[in-house]
């Protein structure tokens, strides 16, 4: 797999080096799936965030990857529920801990929007 990550990604440079303002290039399955995610995620408004996993953020910082604000973060962070360290009186957290957390989140939210919606529907608050 890194070995076609590699040679995709050395086929995008050398594409993109040339003039014009179209850009034809073969790309492996995985790597075109990949950017179609990055691309599709544009489309639809979403700010795009890429950096290694081992990357460390402030709690500001994780607020703003997570969606919510940076006192919750803290919530979690004194829970338990999010992985940190100090650095010296400064939290940092790991940006692979912060999308296991969400990761580990999304089915939770999910079941209870469901639970909302069966809410609303049984009290006729929706068309």
């Amino acid at each position: 797999m890194t070995e076609t990550l590699a040679r995709d990604a050395e086929a995008l440079r050398r594409a993109l080096e040339k003039s014009g303002g179209q850009v034809r290039v073969e790309l492996s399955r995985d790597t075109a799936e990949l950017v179609s995610r990055l691309v599709d995620a544009r489309a639809r408004g979403e700010e795009i965030v890429i950096t290694p996993a081992g990357t460390e953020v402030t709690p500001s910082e994780a607020a703003v990857l997570l969606g919510m604000s940076r006192p919750q973060v803290r919530k979690l962070m004194d829970r338990g529920l999010l992985e940190f360290r100090m650095v010296g009186t400064h939290h940092r957290v790991r940006v692979s801990s912060v999308v296991a957390f969400r990761d580990a989140e999304r089915p939770r939210r999910r079941r209870a929007l469901d639970e909302l919606a069966a809410v609303q529907n049984d009290l006729g608050l929706t068309e």
